[in-house]
Formats: structure tokens, sequence, C-alpha cells
């Protein structure tokens, strides 16, 4: 991870599109197979849903309005005819008995509108569990009439197959109902990157029209996104300086929602962390990283990809084993990985966080700790669990408050071989001052701003 690291191509010649998991099969191919689904198990809530509604339409609007009408006329009528049968008693009384009426079918509406929803996400996972099924069937028949096997094929199939076994278990998460939590009142969001200085780029596909979601529509979205397949990855390149030739990409995850708009990090994030999907959508992107690193590999790219992982991922046993026994069928690709912690989760995890990066260590895995705010930084305490990179954001480094410290960090990292990235270079005006401070890496728009990956043709 330090500055001898070879350069990657440049950044036209990149792209891949991870909407498939690509199935590299030996010879004359197979077809892709998508991931993201799941068995729909009985006995859940989903399956009640589909007795239920076998013989039930889809309702309309035009459905729900007549519904909605029906209740508030059965409220009115109930709340006139107890007047009406009681006219010594309080108005009060009769106004309060029409009104339970009306909150009672609309209660009754509610429970029917959320089954039926849930009925057709249940019909839709088993249909895409179907197509799964299928297409694994038909690569392992292709695989099996190719005449004279290579072992090396074998291993790419053996790949694949922990691939889409990981992502299946991935989606099956999702099936398991949880009981919704209501939104924090007042939920501190994370801060938003800077807005780029820099002219869009011409190849960057347009996206919809943001329009304003609330918390509940985020939640929603994003499990919908994560079971039809719709989390994209962005790429962001880490540059050397002063040449700014590639020499990392650090992967994002962006929601994309069922009309095409794309839902930001800072959006989402801390929603998804309060409803327990954070550690869903980071396993998702470390297996979506493993699929573009093996990529690079087959093009003969030598370029290392950095991934945000959380300590929730790190904590999910079942994951990391799963995870882990992918990685052993390639091996060759664990050190152009590089997992990304943020200073807050490696101080909250504690002893524990740590004894997990050891093991990883241990298998040949690095490190990198971003979102740095304090810089009593315990290099020693790094070194021992193979911490080769720090990211610093460039407000902190260029603060003259900092210089003394910025200078001693950036010594002591020299000496002890950890590369110091400096992220959110937006201008050559900010460059300029980055470089007098004497960085080697730089991360920001000025570089490239983070693009859909796209496979190539």
């Amino acid at each position: 991870m330090n500055g001898s690291s070879s350069g990657c191509p440049d950044s036209g010649s990149q792209g891949w599109d991870t909407r498939a998991v690509p199935c590299h099969a030996p010879a004359r191919g197979c077809a892709p197979v998508k991931a993201l689904t799941a068995d729909l198990r009985p006995g859940t809530a989903a399956s009640s849903a589909a007795v239920l509604f076998t013989l039930v339409p889809a309702m309309t609007l035009l459905t729900h309005l007549v519904y909605a009408l029906a209740y508030l006329i059965a409220g009115v009528s109930a709340g006139a005819a107890l007047w009406a049968l009681r006219p010594e008693a309080d108005p009060l009384l009769a106004l309060l008995a029409g009104a339970l009426v009306a909150l009672t079918g609309a209660l009754v509406h509610d429970v029917v509108t959320r089954l039926e929803r849930e009925h057709k996400a249940s019909r839709r996972i088993a249909r895409l569990n179907d197509r799964v099924e299928e297409l694994a069937h038909l690569l392992e028949q292709r695989l099996a009439a190719d005449a004279g096997p290579q072992p090396e094929a074998g291993a790419r199939y053996d790949a694949v197959m922990q691939e889409v076994r990981l992502l299946q278990s991935l989606v099956a998460r999702l099936t398991e109902r949880r009981a919704p939590r209501p939104p924090a009142a007042s939920a501190e969001r994370r801060p938003a990157p800077a807005p780029s200085t820099a002219a869009p780029s011409p190849a960057a596909p347009s996206a919809p029209v943001a329009v304003p979601m609330d918390d509940a529509a985020v939640l929603e979205a994003v499990r919908d996104a994560l079971k039809a397949d719709r989390i994209d990855v962005y790429l962001q390149p880490i540059v050397s300086l002063p040449q700014r030739k590639h020499r990392f990409y650090e992967v994002f995850s962006r929601v994309r929602a069922a009309d095409g708009q794309q839902i930001m990090p800072d959006r989402y994030l801390d929603i998804a962390e309060r409803e327990g999907l954070i550690a869903t959508i980071d396993n998702l992107l470390l297996v979506r990283c493993v699929q573009l690193i093996r990529e690079t590999e087959r093009r003969q790219h030598a370029i290392g990809f950095f991934a945000n992982i959380s300590a929730a991922t790190l904590a999910d046993a079942e994951f990391m084993r799963q995870f882990l026994n992918m990685m052993a069928q390639n091996h060759a690709l664990v050190p152009k990985l590089v997992f990304e912690l943020s200073q807050h989760d490696l101080r909250v995890g504690g002893a524990v966080t740590m004894g997990i990066l050891s093991q990883l260590a241990r298998l040949g895995f690095r490190f990198s700790m971003d979102q740095v705010t304090d810089l009593a930084i315990d290099l020693d305490r790094l070194l021992r669990h193979e911490f080769r990179c720090i990211k610093l954001d460039r407000a902190l480094v260029l603060d003259p408050a900092n210089a003394a410290r910025i200078r001693e960090l950036r010594h002591r990292c020299a000496a002890e071989g950890i590369d110091l990235i400096v992220e959110k270079i937006e201008t050559e005006n900010q460059l300029v001052e980055v470089l007098d401070t004497g960085f080697d890496f730089g991360q920001g728009y000025l570089f490239g701003e983070p693009r859909l990956s796209r496979k190539p043709e």
C-alpha cells in the first residue's frame, strides 16, 4: 500500500457493471447468474399473505379511495345512529363512537394493504430464486459438458458458486420481517461529501431529479433495492502526488430506487444502520469488490481497492465465515483488498474489533483508517494490526492549528511505512497547498468523481 505500487490504466479504460454476478466460465462462457435471491420459507408472514391473497387482485388507487369512503361513511353513520337512539347522551360520545368506527376501518385497510404488498414481494423473491436455481443448474451442465476441464476452470467455478451462495444468504435475511422501529426524532446525518467544483463528466449518465423522501420511504427503498439487486457500485480513484497516477480505487455503494433515483449514502446510511441493514449493504459491497478485483486480474491491471467495512460487518460471524471461504478460492486477490474502518469504530470496538482484525491480518488482509477527527493516533497499535494507510480530511490537514501535529504524524508514518492519503481535494489551489505539506497520495473530485462501474464490452 505504499508509493511503489504499480499504476493503473487510464480511467477511461476502467468500467465494470456489477448489476449481475459475472460468471467466468473457462471456455465458451456462460450466462450471468443474477444474485440477491432467497428461498421463500414456509411459515412466514409472507407465505401466510400468499394464501390470503391468492384470489385478490392488486388494489388500485380507486379501490383505496372507495374503501376509505366506506369506512368514513360507516363512522358517520354509527355516530348519527347513536345520537338518534340516545338523544339524551352527550353529542361528544356519538362523535367519538363514529371516529372509533372510522379508525378501525382505516386500521383494517392498512393491514390488508401491507399484507398484499408483502405477498407481491414474496412472489417476486420466489421467482428470482427459481431463476437463480435454473441458471446455476445450467452452469453445472455447461461445465460438465466442457471436454477436458482444467484445474483453473474448476477453481473459477467454485469461486463463482461461493459468491452465489453468499449473495443468496444475504438476501435470505431480508425475508425475515423485523418489527418496524419509529425513526429517530433528531437523527444526525453523516456529513455529505463536499460538492464538486469540477464540471460533470459528459459520459456520466443523467440521474432522475431527486424527490424528497422521508425516512420511511428511504428505508423501504433500501430494502427493495437489496432484494432487487439495485445497489450500484461506484469507484473513485486515489492518485499518487504530484504525478496524479491512479494507484487505488475506493468502492462506494449507492441505492437506486425503483424509479431510477439515486439515494446518496449520507441519506440512507444512518437509517440502514438503525434498522440493522448496514451489515447487509457492507457485505454485498465486499462481494462486489472481489468481483472487481478478479476482473482487474483477468486484464492484468495492478490496482488495489479500498472497501469500507463497519463494526457490524466484522461482528457478523456467519458472513465472515462465508466470505473467508470465498477468499480461500481467490487467495491471490487478498493483497489487493484493503478494508477501511473509521477512527470512531476502532475506538468503540475496542479489543473485540482489534481481535477480529488480527485474525484477518494473519490471512494477509490490510487495513486503512478514515474519518479521522483526533490526531492523537496510536501508530504502534495500528501497525500491530496491519494498518498501512490513514486518510485525513483536507480541512484537517490545512488547518494552521494542526500544522505541528500534522508534520510530526507525517514524519512518523514515513518512518513506519504507513501511507497518508488526503481526502476531499476539490480545486487546484487546494492541491498546491497539500503538495506544500509533502503528502504522497490524494483523493477528491479534482482527480475524478465517483463513477458507476461498468462491465467491459
